[in-house]
């Protein structure tokens, strides 16, 4: 198990050069104020917050402490917990983000890294385990991708221990001193993979009872690119916890192929939570009826298409139902930058 702990400099190191046009650091004052005392979801800041979280996690701790710092958690904590084991497709990153009080922790999930085959066999380890999981007593067993469940489960004991520091007052780095405040807000987020991930740990904090302290200081969770995690009847089980129903977001980007996954030939799987489409040139907004599966394996040899057409003028706007170019974190940032909000560099909204 490797560890990387990171403290946000002070946000006067982080700003912009000057120029007429430029955008004074943070992006959102008191960032951990509106995380802290958002009460419905989904928020348009705590959306566009953790998109951006959920896409500098594929960096390493400094760097997203860094960003995190820009937008408004200045001399944050972050805090990597990682473990890879390639013979065992486990590449699980986990990034907490603590506010410099203690209030707010952010528990971001890496996801599927373009050049790294261990991940990519994750994602198509497939073959859903049979997980006991309490929604009742006795539990039921459902069944859960089994590679994203491994993963969730390579780091999820030192991601436990941390949060316990949090809600006992303390910086979640392994040897961090006491903060001003306990854990009052906690988020989950990720992309792709990394999204996968946090509706998987979610489902684990609302149901395991030794997780219930942790539980109480869970706000929402805010998914990217997710694919689906689990059985109809997991999906079905998730549907019938109000917190997982109405507090799980998942932001779905133009045609992304990965929201579809896996095909139905893979098995039956579906979604839970609240669905919400985004760009390109869409208006935000829930779906009343949950994005399917991919019922052929057409669709996976027309997204990578799609990615490579888009570089070609002449053939950038041809419409395609499955896109893999769709699925980059970026375009999740961008589309969902509120109206007027500058970005991460500072560049004017």
């Amino acid at each position: 198990m490797k560890t990387q702990d990171s403290v946000a400099p002070e946000f006067r190191y982080l700003r912009p050069m000057k120029r007429p046009e430029s955008v004074t650091f943070p992006v959102y004052k008191k960032l951990e104020d509106i995380l802290a005392q958002a009460t419905e979801h989904p928020d348009s800041v705590v959306a566009h917050a953790l998109a951006t979280c959920a896409g500098y996690s594929y960096s390493d701790a400094p760097t997203l402490a860094m960003i995190m710092a820009r937008l408004g958690l200045e001399t944050n904590h972050c805090r990597q917990i990682s473990q890879v084991v390639d013979a065992m497709f486990i590449s699980s990153h986990a990034f907490l983000v603590q506010s410099k009080d203690g209030r707010v922790v952010i528990l971001c999930y890496r996801g599927t890294q373009p050049l790294n085959f261990i991940n990519w066999l994750t994602d198509a380890d497939v073959n859903p385990e049979k997980v006991p999981i309490p929604f009742a007593d006795p539990p039921v067993a459902f069944g859960i991708h089994g590679g994203f469940y491994r993963n969730v489960r390579a780091t999820r004991h030192e991601v436990i221990h941390a949060l316990e520091r949090a809600l006992d007052g303390r910086s979640v780095r392994a040897k961090g001193k006491a903060m001003p405040y306990p854990l009052e807000a906690l988020y989950l987020t990720g992309h792709s993979l990394g999204a996968a991930m946090a509706a998987t740990m979610a489902v684990m904090l609302r149901t395991e009872p030794a997780y219930t302290p942790i539980a109480r200081m869970l706000r929402a969770v805010y998914t990217y690119g997710q694919p689906m995690i689990g059985d109809p009847a997991l999906a079905k089980a998730c549907d019938g916890d109000d917190f997982l129903r109405h507090n799980l977001i998942r932001y779905v980007y133009g045609s992304d192929v990965v929201p579809q996954l896996p095909p139905t030939v893979s098995g039956a799987f579906a979604h839970f939570g609240q669905e919400r489409h985004c760009g390109p040139g869409a208006t935000v907004g829930e779906v009343d009826r949950p994005t399917q599966q991919l019922g052929n394996l057409t669709g996976l040899v027309v997204a990578p298409l799609a990615f490579v057409t888009h570089q070609l003028r002449l053939f950038r706007n041809l419409p395609f139902q499955q896109s893999l170019y769709d699925h980059s974190p970026q375009h999740y940032v961008t589309a969902l930058t509120p109206a007027g909000v500058s970005s991460e560099y500072g560049d004017p909204g």
